[in-house]
């Protein structure tokens, strides 16, 4: 009986122990791989949860319908006192898609913020340590902000070109119907636009890091340098107008076509062509650069 009674008193002692000692040590990782369809739904599971995003993509959208039923009432109450010569480049897609140069900012900004933002936070300590791959990672920021900014820029597009060809053919001047190949040229093409802008943000804040000296290069390219343009000598004013990224991208918007300026979707391939450019030295910097 008492040789029983110690042997299990012991047995209870020595497994008590055990799970003490178990309990202390450290868990061991886990094996499993991060793979790139992990990294996508983090990341939407990031953008969704980034208030700003929303404010963002509703902002875009009404922004869109707004200024285009502004800008083509206006348009549509000065049409007859214009001129024969400004009749004949009267460009009722131009006007309806004006928007744009306000959202191509503010989506560009989203693009920088979904990295800028985990740097401030240092958030990008725990994104990188559940994703070792860096270049899955960003690869993974690129898709997810692809498709977000996509769809985004075509329903901006699609209202504000609804909205602005209502207002103009109430007041009885040109207008395009949805059917003409020059709109949905516009359309799908402002939508390429804005997705562009905001892979450009992304490219340009994974260089940078920081919001604020993002926020200013973004500010610089998009606003700052269009705008001192027309002020520069003769050659250069008319070269950097024609092969500025984001204004030869933008001619994919209008309709009436400049001899001065690239048609749209060659003034569009180079603001594609600068944008993979800077990505690409974005995903180089990411993976050498220390978090």
């Amino acid at each position: 009986m008492i040789s029983i009674g110690t042997s299990t008193l012991f047995r209870s002692r020595n497994e008590t122990n055990a799970k003490r000692s178990a309990a202390d040590r450290p868990a061991r990782p886990r094996t499993g791989r991060a793979t790139f369809l992990n990294a996508l739904h983090a990341e939407y599971i990031k953008l969704r949860t980034l208030r700003s995003a929303l404010y963002v993509v509703l902002g875009t959208i009404a922004v869109g319908a707004a200024i285009a039923t502004l800008v083509c009432s206006s348009a549509a109450d000065e049409y007859a006192t214009l001129s024969a010569a400004d009749k004949s480049t009267f460009d009722p897609l131009a006007l309806s898609l004006r928007g744009y140069m306000m959202t191509q900012v503010t989506i560009a900004l989203l693009g920088g913020m979904t990295i800028t933002a985990e740097y401030g936070s240092r958030t990008v300590v725990s994104t990188l340590t559940a994703v070792p791959h860096r270049s899955r990672v960003l690869a993974a920021k690129a898709v997810v902000l692809a498709e977000v900014t996509f769809v985004t820029g075509l329903l901006f597009t699609l209202a504000g070109f609804l909205a602005g060809q209502a207002a103009l053919g109430s007041g009885g001047v040109p207008h395009l119907a949805l059917s003409a190949p020059s709109a949905w040229r516009g359309i799908i093409g402002g939508a390429l636009f804005l997705m562009l802008a905001g892979l450009l943000g992304l490219a340009l804040g994974t260089l940078i890091r920081s919001t604020t000296a993002t926020v200013t290069t973004l500010f610089a390219l998009f606003l700052i340098v269009p705008a001192f343009v027309p002020a520069l000598p003769g050659a250069l004013s008319d070269w950097t107008g024609r092969y500025w990224p984001p204004s030869a991208g933008g001619q994919i918007m209008t309709g009436y076509q400049d001899p001065a300026l690239l048609h749209p979707w060659p003034g569009l391939s180079v603001l594609a062509g600068c944008v993979t450019l800077v990505l690409a030295a974005a995903f180089v910097v990411f993976r050498k650069r220390d978090a």
